[in-house]
């Protein structure tokens, strides 16, 4: 089966893109990890399969496989790299899109500086929403992990998200730590890691340990979740500039009972076709 893609990132966030709609395209979890391969394969964090709309208020569906070949139900950074993908493709014309994910569906605003405002929806903040296995809905969450006690925000932007305040970005155990808490019993499904240094109120750095790839160089929902918990301790203004290892995103959040926005670009790095 050949297979033509368009390698695409955003702010370092790497994905293969595929057009399901004018070609069928199957591909079991084994090939979508071989193709991930930074040696034996295209080498991306995410594969992004652009499907024709579920519902009639969508212009779009895309799913979401990591590197790992599992799949994910939302994705930031690959949300804007659809919403350009469709238009330089020119499957659409329109500026303002609405795109649906298996657990999202989310409206996208081509700008004029070229940049992709998306309403990333409502954080999810109940425990069972996560999920994550505590009883009451805090600010903060305590948990225990190898003999060492962490204080933690918890968040669902359509993934389950952990955010752990640090001091020093650079010198954040994410390699360590971003594991052990990703795994940890109280998150079932798993979690992505968000180490957050406060720079100013409204400015963060961030890096994430995502489940399912390990660390990446940016994370969409990451960065909105980490705005999230950092505006529910009063830490953060309403609107936030996240410094990521591969660039900046600007997130924005009034507060509870209101969606997320964040702005970003989207690149294209080369197109090609694979025989899988």
């Amino acid at each position: 089966m050949i297979v033509p893609f368009t390698k695409m990132q955003g702010i370092g966030n790497d994905f293969m893109v595929v057009d399901a709609i004018s070609q069928p395209v199957y591909l079991n979890q084994g090939q979508i990890s071989q193709l991930a391969h930074r040696n034996f394969g295209i080498g991306f964090d995410q594969l992004l399969m652009i499907e024709a709309p579920q519902h009639p208020e969508a212009d779009f569906h895309f799913r979401i496989f990591n590197a790992d070949g599992s799949e994910a139900g939302h994705c930031g950074n690959g949300a804007r790299a659809v919403a350009k993908y469709v238009r330089q493709k020119g499957l659409t014309w329109k500026r303002e899109l609405r795109l649906s994910t298996n657990t999202a569906t989310m409206n996208t605003v081509m700008e004029d500086n070229g940049l992709i405002t998306i309403n990333m929806g409502k954080p999810r903040l109940e425990p069972e929403k996560i999920p994550l296995r505590f009883a009451q809905q805090s600010e903060t969450y305590m948990i225990d992990a190898e003999g060492i006690r962490y204080k933690i925000g918890a968040v669902s932007m359509g993934n389950p998200h952990c955010v752990l305040q640090v001091e020093d970005i650079d010198k954040a155990a994410v390699g360590k730590v971003g594991p052990i808490l990703s795994h940890h019993s109280y998150f079932p499904a798993q979690a992505n890691v968000g180490f957050m240094q406060v720079v100013k109120s409204n400015e963060i750095k961030l890096r994430v340990f995502e489940r399912g790839v390990g660390e990446t160089l940016a994370c969409g929902t990451g960065a909105c979740a980490a705005v999230v918990a950092g505006r529910l301790q009063k830490i953060l203004d309403e609107k936030v500039k996240v410094t990521l290892p591969g660039g900046s995103l600007w997130i924005r959040w009034a507060g509870k009972g209101s969606p997320v926005y964040m702005t970003g670009p989207a690149k294209v790095v080369f197109e090609g076709q694979i025989d899988v």
